[in-house]
């Protein structure tokens, strides 16, 4: 871990703060009039991913954490564990539903995801998966002749199995890019 003070703050860096993991999701060097200076950020908790907004004084020391990305290969799921391959040893690890989140139902075997750890204790803080991926559409209904008047939307299964809402012209066998994020279409690929 290494100090250091409000100058050093960035975008995505991780910080040991309020003795939890957060990640800067943005922040802000504020000096009103005549006031002491300060830093408003808002942080991202990377064990439960809620968002809080604080701030400090100008300079204030801040404790950051190193953290290392490895790209690993997602194999399955195995009960409440995705299973990854570490592509540099071979070695496999089990990664618990809690730390790959919600973006897990677009998760295809085969596919690459990050793993986050801390570099100097060796443990996994998070996984990031890609922000946008490709995948098959297995099932949808049939869009119904007259809904093209308005922005008609229906469900649609994906090949993960995951279910989402898709424009009307969408058919089974279209491949769809997917936002991990939100679980949103953008467009057919």
């Amino acid at each position: 871990m290494a100090s250091g003070t409000t100058t050093d703050l960035r975008n995505g860096v991780v910080l040991r703060y309020n003795n939890d993991l957060y990640q800067v999701v943005e922040f802000q060097h504020v000096a009103p009039g005549n006031w002491r200076a300060f830093v408003r950020m808002k942080l991202k908790n990377l064990n439960n991913g809620k968002v809080i907004e604080d701030r400090v004084r100008a300079g204030s020391d801040i404790e950051i954490v190193r953290i290392e990305r490895r790209t690993m290969q997602y194999l399955y799921r195995e009960d409440d564990s995705f299973i990854f391959m570490d592509n540099d040893t071979y070695d496999q690890i089990p990664v618990g539903s809690d730390m790959v989140g919600d973006g897990a139902r677009f998760l295809k075997e085969n596919e690459s995801a990050d793993l986050v750890y801390d570099a100097d204790t060796e443990t996994l803080l998070g996984v990031e998966l890609p922000i946008f991926v490709e995948l098959a559409v297995t099932e949808t209904t049939i869009a119904v002749r007259g809904d093209t008047a308005t922005n008609v939307t229906k469900a649609a299964t994906l090949e993960t199995g995951a279910v989402i809402q898709v424009p009307g012209f969408v058919n089974e066998g279209d491949v769809l890019k997917i936002d991990t994020r939100s679980g949103a279409y953008i467009e057919r690929v």
